[in-house]
């Protein structure tokens, strides 16, 4: 480890996938405590936006790939912390589960244990399990097991579905609802979820970097409310004022559109509209609800093990959906 040093601003903190939906929330966390973030990810490019967050020369981006371990040490290199943030929702082109959320996570904690680098907080998701059925789960867990063998101290997130201004499941339920006269749900809509707001997450992880977090210990993070997939699909379309028919798809039924599905964006080079999108793996998924464990909460294993007192669905989704009414944030009567 470079540096042992008291104050934030003597310590640099390697943020890898800093550059997406969770890692900007997570920079900006750091940055406001005073941390010097090094953003890896693979086009740094890309992530100037972030500079905006911090002081000038506060934040910088490099080029890492978890494909490959020579970049990802020369990432680590000099840090007093790190964390790993990647992950994909499905798979495409040379990005699968088994090369970024099992393979990367085991390169990214390598590297740390090689650097002498303790502080580690690797963010993985509910779900995951070495026994799943599901791809995404059974990376995310062979992920995490190779976290704890190379740096035991390590702290491991997950969070539930999360929400906030760029995310991928209100956005797009909320797209879908603008497009489609029917929203067809899977399972029927049956699935629990308990979603996390993405500023409480990179609390939690901020916090981690701080020493705050106990470390060898897998937390998981959920909201203060469990809805179900149909709950929350009717309360989108409350919000954006979109009356839609809401019609059960039975998992069957679903996996044989995912099907359909994926050999359409394949024979399409990738080119379907990432909301009509749906994979066999994700219907798995949502074959199990993806809530906080009674463990977790008991254990203090959760927000409020943590001190952190989640925000509500409500008192954030509404602030961002404005814009998929029919004339925007001045739509507050109507619907369509």
């Amino acid at each position: 480890m470079a540096n042992d040093l008291s104050l934030p601003s003597q310590q640099l903190v390697t943020v890898f996938g800093g550059s997406g939906f969770v890692g900007r929330h997570v920079v900006r966390a750091l940055v406001k405590r005073g941390y010097r973030v090094r953003v890896a990810v693979r086009r740094p490019d890309l992530a100037g936006f972030l500079q905006p967050l911090g002081m000038v020369g506060q934040i910088h981006a490099v080029q890492a790939n978890l494909r490959y371990p020579a970049s990802v040490a020369a990432a680590v290199k000099g840090a007093d912390a790190v964390v790993n943030l990647v992950g994909i929702l499905q798979e495409g082109g040379r990005q699968s589960f088994q090369g970024v959320q099992a393979n990367g996570s085991r390169a990214v904690a390598q590297a740390c244990a090689a650097a002498g680098i303790t502080r580690l907080v690797h963010v993985s998701a509910i779900g995951a399990a070495p026994d799943s059925r599901s791809l995404y789960a059974r990376s995310k867990a062979e992920g995490e097991a190779a976290v704890q063998a190379a740096v035991p101290q390590a702290a491991i997130l997950r969070p539930s579905i999360m929400f906030g201004p760029e995310d991928g499941f209100f956005n797009r339920f909320a797209a879908l609802a603008r497009m489609l006269p029917v929203l067809p749900l899977v399972g029927g809509g049956e699935t629990k979820f308990q979603p996390a707001f993405v500023g409480d997450v990179a609390e939690a992880i901020a916090r981690a970097v701080d020493g705050r977090v106990a470390g060898g210990r897998v937390y998981e993070l959920g909201g203060p409310e469990v809805k179900s997939f149909r709950e929350l699909v009717a309360y989108i379309c409350e919000v954006t004022g979109r009356k839609r028919l809401l019609v059960s798809l039975p998992f069957p039924l679903a996996r044989l559109q995912a099907r359909i599905l994926e050999i359409v964006n394949a024979l399409t080079l990738g080119l379907m509209p990432a909301a009509l999108m749906l994979t066999r793996d994700q219907v798995t998924l949502l074959e199990s609800d993806n809530v906080v464990s009674d463990a977790a909460v008991a254990e203090g294993r959760s927000f409020a093990g943590l001190g952190i007192e989640p925000v509500s669905v409500e008192a954030v989704v509404p602030s961002y959906l404005w814009r998929f009414r029919k004339t925007g944030q001045f739509d507050t009567a109507r619907a369509s």
